[in-house]
């Protein structure tokens, strides 16, 4: 009889959601369902898309002739749940609850863990969700500001990079807790995290807060002249808050937040499109420079991950003004169906606990972070 553990993984989209069937670590089905957006548009909130999302899913791996018999665990994308540790965590009541009432902010990622609960419960199998970008592993220095009012937080694509971080740790022959990595993840919004023996002890905001511009992110911009446009009468709150997160770096500059497309100006001689090019790769490295000294200098590795591909132009870029460091690993894409399904996986193997979502002891409430999310 096999062994072999088959998990099914849920990433719900704007428009879609992404489903995959895993077999171990092989991917044996993957599809993106795109949902009827007169029916999304047509409920007040997110939330209230579960029931169109679920019939969608339920019938697409009816079509495909899944044996839910034969599943031992559903797996959803982590949603905008209180700060916690990495890891895989057990979909519990409690985490059910913030995720519908939407405790940090309303957002479709939410959907993931409430969806792989439903179905995992009427399939009589264990619902987990892995590593979600409200992951919080940060060292005490790390969370200090320059005002007490303002501690720095974490919000980074914590998926994606613990899932390259223990890739990268397979190639170097070593476990992910005993090392030590700089991993740099390339997207709408671009987060670069210390790695060190499993946890991230420090990574720029990749919300709003600070880091290198990205395709849409302003990144860090001077302070002072920042709350001069805030009052100066000229935007709302919302207009800044767009200007900063979604309209922000290449987009403010070039217009567009296509790495192709920027990559395709550059080879026909836009020189205003190589400089800001230019100038994203120079703060991705000094941010890498930054977290080298957090780690002292003793680095296993460098990590580039994310909306890139081995030597394109932005690469070469990094490389060239980092690999003096230490070795750099390139890892392009983000795989979130085989991350989430490989957490499942190590659980299920026994190979690491299963987590429980918990409210920790003095931190009922806190102050709740914007609705936006990368």
């Amino acid at each position: 009889m096999s062994n072999n553990k088959r998990i099914v993984v849920i990433n719900p989209g704007l428009s879609y959601t992404k489903i995959g069937i895993f077999s171990d670590e092989f991917c044996i089905m993957e599809q993106s369902i795109d949902h009827n957006m007169a029916e999304l548009t047509s409920v007040m909130r997110v939330m209230d898309q579960y029931e169109i999302r679920k019939k969608d899913i339920l019938h697409a791996l009816f079509e495909i002739g899944i044996n839910h018999s034969k599943v031992d665990a559903v797996c959803g994308r982590g949603g905008l749940l209180r700060p916690i540790q990495g890891g895989t965590y057990r979909v519990n009541e409690l985490m059910l609850q913030d995720l519908r009432m939407g405790y940090n902010g309303e957002h479709v990622s939410n959907l993931g863990g409430i969806l792989a609960y439903e179905i995992a419960s009427e399939w009589n199998v264990p619902a987990f969700i892995v590593d979600p970008v409200v992951v919080d592993e940060l060292g005490e220095l790390a969370r200090f500001s320059g005002l007490p009012e303002v501690p720095r937080r974490s919000i980074f694509h914590a998926l994606n990079q613990k899932a390259v971080a223990r890739k990268a740790a397979e190639k170097l022959g070593k476990a992910y807790k005993d090392i030590r990595l700089i991993v740099a993840h390339i997207g709408g919004g671009i987060t670069v995290g210390a790695h060190e023996k499993g946890r991230v002890i420090d990574v720029n905001n990749g919300l709003y807060g600070d880091g290198p511009l990205s395709p849409e992110r302003a990144g860090t911009v001077p302070a002072g002249d920042l709350i001069s446009m805030c009052f100066s009468g000229e935007f709302s709150q919302d207009q800044m808050m767009k200007k900063v997160i979604t309209n922000g770096g290449l987009k403010a500059y070039l217009q567009t937040d296509n790495l192709k497309e920027v990559e395709e100006r550059i080879q026909q001689g836009d020189d205003q499109a190589k400089l800001v090019y230019e100038v994203m790769a120079y703060q991705v490295s000094k941010e890498i420079g930054a977290l080298s000294a957090v780690l002292e200098g003793e680095i296993d590795a460098i990590v580039l991950t994310g909306n890139i591909e081995t030597g394109n132009t932005f690469v070469s870029m990094v490389m060239n003004k980092i690999k003096w460091i230490t070795d750099v690993l390139i890892f392009p894409g983000q795989n979130d169906l085989e991350a989430l399904a490989q957490g499942t996986l190590r659980v299920l193997r026994n190979e690491e606990e299963q987590k429980e979502y918990v409210v920790e002891e003095g931190k009922e409430e806190h102050e709740k972070w914007p609705r936006n999310m990368i």
